[in-house]
């Protein structure tokens, strides 16, 4: 079983890693993957170590691969392990480095086991068996899709975690005006009076694909994306070239609403879509507007995904203000292979109580939701 690990992405061909992808999602495509590690933004001293791990045939052919990285704290990963670190520090016990095997900086749920899900499965058994021997405290799966969790719910160790998130899923409207007559009254009149609000402080709204934007808009874009981390005293994850290589390597997935108040730019929403979604990444605003995080965040997305016919609409994680404008609870999954048998069988009690305080989340959110009931 000849396994080789990659600590840099770009010396492996795209169409070699890509062939192994089960759908056309943006994140988990060699040229995303590359974008971050190229630009900076993992590697060096971000605490991202890209140590990739992929197993061939004994023909050489590639069979599964795992975008792997170790990790020296918790930041970027938005399953929230920290509480899990902060016992092991009182305990005398090592947490970091860990392993994770996740696309940085997207809570999005997709692939993670790429290729012969039971030969990936093969390379989890290796890594978890080495955990002790590399010194790492554990391995993590994060965001995962359904073929990843039927395997590794049968696997003897693992832990699952389960979080929730609000996406919105085109129920084959025509246009804006159809999914509002969805609605509840009530809610109908509060979505039409923010889009009011927002038209009637003189902004207007510009959609451009990944090629349509000059070098001097991404510095508009970056400006904004870095702005939400600034004004938190937070340092942004994604360096200004990230963007710039993406638009060269992937402009065909890239979608970009820019707010304009006139002919200026006051803020943008930044999107990568496949044939069937639209994922909401990154946001900012260097002005103080009324209902404009709502109308480029949400409306302009719902929009986008009625007019090219998109499922659905990943808006990004968090909640509760999607949940009043359409966005249904979605149940997301993480596991957890943690070598120390005291902090994993604190950790498995946790998330037993966590599961069932998740799980009544997401139903009474459902109750929430401000649709109308057949027949009203």
């Amino acid at each position: 079983m000849p396994i080789q690990t990659l600590y840099c992405l770009a010396e492996l061909p795209p169409a070699e890693w890509d062939a192994l992808l089960s759908d056309d999602q943006p994140f988990l495509r060699h040229a995303f993957l590359c974008a971050l590690e190229d630009s900076g933004s993992v590697g060096g001293r971000s605490g991202w170590q890209p140590a990739h791990l992929l197993l061939r045939d004994p023909q050489g052919a590639l069979q599964s691969a795992l975008p792997l990285y170790r990790k020296f704290h918790s930041y970027g990963e938005y399953v929230f392990d920290w509480a899990w670190a902060d016992a092991c520090q009182r305990a005398g016990i090592a947490y970091y480095p860990k392993l994770l095997c996740a696309v940085p900086f997207t809570p999005v749920t997709g692939s993670r086991l790429l290729g012969d899900v039971q030969a990936a499965g093969e390379l989890l058994d290796v890594l978890t068996a080495g955990l002790e021997r590399q010194e790492l405290s554990g391995l993590h799966v994060n965001f995962s899709e359904p073929r990843a969790d039927q395997l590794l719910a049968g696997r003897d160790g693992w832990l699952e975690r389960i979080g929730c998130q609000f996406h919105w899923h085109n129920r084959g409207y025509r246009d804006f005006q159809d999914f509002l007559d969805a609605l509840t009254s009530r809610k109908r009149k509060q979505l039409r009076k923010e889009r009011e609000q927002v038209a009637g402080q003189g902004i207007s709204f510009e959609w451009r694909d990944g090629h349509q934007l000059s070098e001097a808009e991404w510095d508009f874009v970056y400006a904004c994306y870095a702005n939400t981390y600034q004004v938190r005293g937070q340092t942004p994850y994604l360096t200004r070239q990230f963007f710039s290589l993406l638009a060269e390597r992937m402009p065909q997935a890239i979608r970009v609403v820019l707010a304009l108040q006139g002919s200026r730019p006051v803020a943008m929403a930044f999107s990568l879509r496949s044939a069937s979604g639209l994922y909401g990444r990154y946001w900012g605003c260097l002005a103080e507007f009324d209902r404009l995080h709502f109308e480029t965040c949400f409306y302009q997305g719902i929009d986008q995904a009625i007019a090219g016919g998109l499922e659905r609409f990943d808006a990004g994680a968090q909640g509760e203000h999607k949940l009043i404008r359409g966005f249904e609870p979605v149940i997301t999954r993480s596991w957890h292979y943690l070598q120390h048998p005291g902090l994993r069988a604190a950790v498995a009690d946790f998330l037993q109580q966590e599961r069932a305080g998740v799980l009544a989340y997401a139903e009474a959110a459902r109750q929430a939701l401000p649709y109308r009931q057949a027949g009203s």
